[in-house]
C-alpha cells in the first residue's frame, strides 16, 4: 500500500480518487483574463488543481546558449520566436498569483505552481500546499533542497532522466522527510503518435518497488487517454496534463494540451477504471448473486428415479441452473452409490437431504 498525503483538503493515495492537475503553464498567452477563464474551464472539466509555472526568462534559459545552438531541437524547432523571447512572453507576473489562487478556490480547485528560481520558491510559499518540480530541474540539487526546506509535499517529474538521476534526487528530497509524488514522464512535446513508445509506464512498477513510501504519478504529454488509464491501472494517483481551450491557438503548449471536452472524457474514463479496478480480494460480487445460480451447474436426475434406488453415474446429469442448496459437480463422486430418500423427476436437482 502506498502512503496517503494531503493536498489542500484532498487526500491522495491508494484508496482515494485520482488527483487531476490541469497544467495551464504557458497557455494563458500572457493574459490574466485568459488564465482565469482556463481555470474555470478546467474546473468544469473535472480537474482537481490548476497548475502554473513561475519563472523569469533570464533565470531559466540562456539567450546566448540557445542562440549558439546550430539549430532548434525537438518541439522548439517549430517556434517562430527565439527561445528566450518565448519564455519572456509567457512568464507570469508575480502579482497575478493571489488572483489565480482566489479563482482556483472559487472554482473548487487547488492552486499549484512549479517555481524555476529561488525567488519564485519563496514567493509561492504562502500560496501553495505542494510544490511541483519540473523534469528539467531534477539534477539541480540546490533547488530540490530549497523547495524541500519549505516542508511541503513535492511532486517530482522524472522526464529525460535515468534511474541514477532519480535516485540522487530522491536522496535530496527524502532526507528532509517531505512527502513525495514521484511522477513518470516523457518530455517530448511534439504530439507525435510515436511518443507512446517512449512513455514507459512500467517504470511505475520500478518506482513502487524502490520507493514504497511515495505516491505514484504521471506527467503526460501524449494524446488521448491510453497512457493515463495505463498509469492509473499501475498505481498512479496523480495525473498531470497540459490544458487549453483550443489546440489550434499559437503558443508553445497548445498543440499537445488537452481541451475541455478531452479532459472531461479523460476524467470520466478514469473514474470508470477506478470503479472497475475494485478489490484485490476475489469473491462473488454483489451483482453476480443471481448469475452464479443461472450460469453454474449442479447435479440433476438424468431421468425419472424411484425412491430407494442406488445412484450410478448414468443417473446423473450436470446442468444449469444451480440453486444454492444444490450439489455441485465437484461433489459427484460423493453421491455415487447413495440411495435416494424420495423419488425424482427427470431434471430435478439433488440435495444432500435427499440422500441416505
Amino acid at each position: 500500500m502506498m502512503p496517503t498525503l494531503k493536498i489542500g483538503s484532498r487526500l491522495i493515495g491508494d484508496a482515494q480518487p485520482v488527483y487531476f492537475v490541469a497544467d495551464i503553464a504557458a497557455n494563458h498567452d500572457g493574459s490574466l483574463e485568459r488564465a482565469l477563464e482556463l481555470i474555470r474551464l478546467a474546473a468544469r472539466a473535472g480537474a482537481n488543481a490548476a497548475k502554473f509555472q513561475n519563472f523569469k526568462a533570464n533565470k531559466i534559459v540562456s539567450d546566448y546558449g540557445f542562440n549558439s545552438m546550430k539549430s532548434p531541437a525537438s518541439h522548439q524547432a517549430g517556434w517562430k520566436k527565439s527561445v528566450f523571447k518565448i519564455y519572456q512572453d509567457v512568464s507570469i507576473p508575480w502579482e497575478w498569483t493571489a488572483t489565480l489562487k482566489m479563482e482556483c478556490k472559487q472554482a473548487g480547485m487547488d492552486y499549484l505552481s512549479a517555481p524555476y528560481d529561488f525567488g519564485a520558491v519563496d514567493m509561492l510559499d504562502s500560496f501553495v500546499d505542494v510544490y511541483k518540480i519540473g523534469s528539467g530541474d531534477i539534477t539541480w540539487f540546490e533547488m530540490l533542497e530549497k523547495i524541500a526546506a519549505k516542508g511541503k509535499p513535492v511532486m517530482l517529474a522524472t522526464g529525460a532522466s535515468d534511474i541514477r538521476d532519480v535516485q540522487c534526487a530522491m536522496v535530496c528530497l527524502q532526507g528532509t522527510g517531505v512527502p513525495v509524488v514521484l511522477m513518470q514522464c516523457n518530455t517530448n512535446y511534439t504530439a507525435s503518435y510515436e511518443n507512446f513508445r517512449h512513455v514507459h509506464l512500467n517504470v511505475l512498477k520500478t518506482y513502487q518497488i524502490m520507493y514504497p513510501d511515495v505516491v505514484l504519478g504521471l506527467s503526460d504529454h501524449t494524446s488521448g487517454h491510453a497512457a493515463v488509464l495505463g498509469a492509473v491501472a499501475l498505481g498512479a494517483r496523480v495525473i498531470e496534463k497540459h490544458f487549453t481551450d483550443d489546440n489550434h491557438r499559437e503558443g508553445p503548449d497548445h498543440k499537445f494540451a488537452m481541451n475541455p471536452q478531452a479532459w472531461q472524457d479523460m476524467v470520466t474514463r478514469t473514474r470508470e477504471l477506478e470503479a472497475a479496478l475494485g478489490s484485490a480480494r476475489k469473491f462473488v460480487a454483489d451483482n453476480e448473486q443471481e448469475t452464479v445460480v443461472i450460469q453454474r451447474r449442479c447435479l440433476r436426475a438424468a431421468h425419472d428415479l424411484p425412491v430407494g434406488i442406488k445412484l450410478t453415474r448414468e443417473m446423473v446429469d450436470i446442468l444449469r441452473p444451480a440453486p444454492s442448496d444444490g450439489i455441485f459437480p465437484y461433489n459427484l463422486p460423493l453421491i455415487i452409490g447413495r440411495r435416494l430418500r424420495r423419488s425424482f423427476q427427470k431434471g430435478d436437482y439433488f440435495r444432500w437431504m435427499d440422500m441416505e
